[in-house]
């Protein structure tokens, strides 16, 4: 049961009372006062005291409870065949403007779908946005998994990946990644060694995964465990030469014709892919 109704001589007494009834502890409940009690006069007209014990919901209980009323209402709202893809993203939306009110932030959140249809995006516009993006994006990503772990991994089955955003970080942060991939890739192949770039989740993994993967003289490849892995950029000329390469014989990587190269995928772990 989530509530009692308890009478006592005292309050106190009734509260004890619910306790007991509930079975779990003073700070576990939120208490109504329903009528204070009075002991009358010579033993006529005494009242007993009435509380109204209910059990407390956790902040998680409360995100969820927020995102289903939503969820209700966009389904009620949606055409038949949008119903599970508009629920869950509003039920996203509401758990993250629940989760950004209990860490005390004040924010809009506003939801659109992103150019290629892709990607529901949830944009948030905060005074303290650098505070939610964190170091290299580290913040953005738990409030994303967050998230994502409340509403479902995919929004509707094979629809749109939800994505949280912040004042346009993860464009900026893109094209930052795809600028760094091409000029660590330049130099693998000019020192012919492999390039190690340190701590990156699997999203910034993915773009420079994608970034360098038409490259035939580069390969990419994760590297440990965990969220946050090494990424590997290998120069590949060699092994393709030895492969048996139609290039030019003493061409060089960038002399080789683009018909010639015999084109090396991406390595990728699973969650890169």
């Amino acid at each position: 049961m989530d509530f009692v109704e308890t009478e006592g001589d005292t309050i106190d007494a009734a509260i004890d009372k619910a306790l007991k009834l509930l079975g779990v502890a003073r700070d576990r409940i939120t208490v109504d006062i329903i009528a204070e009690g009075r002991r009358g006069i010579l033993g006529f007209g005494a009242q007993k005291a009435r509380v109204r014990a209910e059990l407390r919901k956790s902040a998680l209980e409360r995100i969820e409870t927020a995102g289903a009323i939503e969820a209700e209402t966009a389904a009620a709202e949606a055409p038949a065949a949008d119903i599970n893809h508009a629920a869950i993203a509003a039920r996203a939306e509401a758990a993250l403007r629940e989760i950004l009110r209990l860490m005390g932030i004040r924010a809009t959140v506003t939801q659109s779908a992103s150019a290629n249809g892709e990607e529901t995006v949830l944009e948030i516009r905060a005074e303290d946005s650098g505070l939610l993006i964190g170091r290299k994006g580290q913040t953005l990503e738990a409030l994303q998994y967050l998230v994502t772990r409340i509403a479902g991994e995919r929004l509707a089955g094979d629809g749109p990946h939800l994505v949280i955003d912040i004042e346009k970080y993860r464009e900026r942060r893109r094209k930052s990644l795809e600028d760094m991939a091409l000029r660590l890739g330049e130099k693998a192949k000019r020192q012919r060694k492999t390039i190690t770039v340190d701590a990156l989740s699997a999203a910034d993994r993915r773009v420079i995964h994608a970034v360098l993967q038409d490259d035939p003289w580069l390969s990419t490849k994760s590297l440990g465990q965990g969220s946050y892995r090494r990424l590997l950029i290998i120069p590949e000329g060699d092994r393709k030469k030895r492969e048996g390469s139609d290039a030019a014989p003493g061409a060089g990587p960038q002399g080789a014709p683009r018909s010639a190269r015999a084109p090396a995928p991406a390595e990728s772990e699973d969650d890169d892919a």
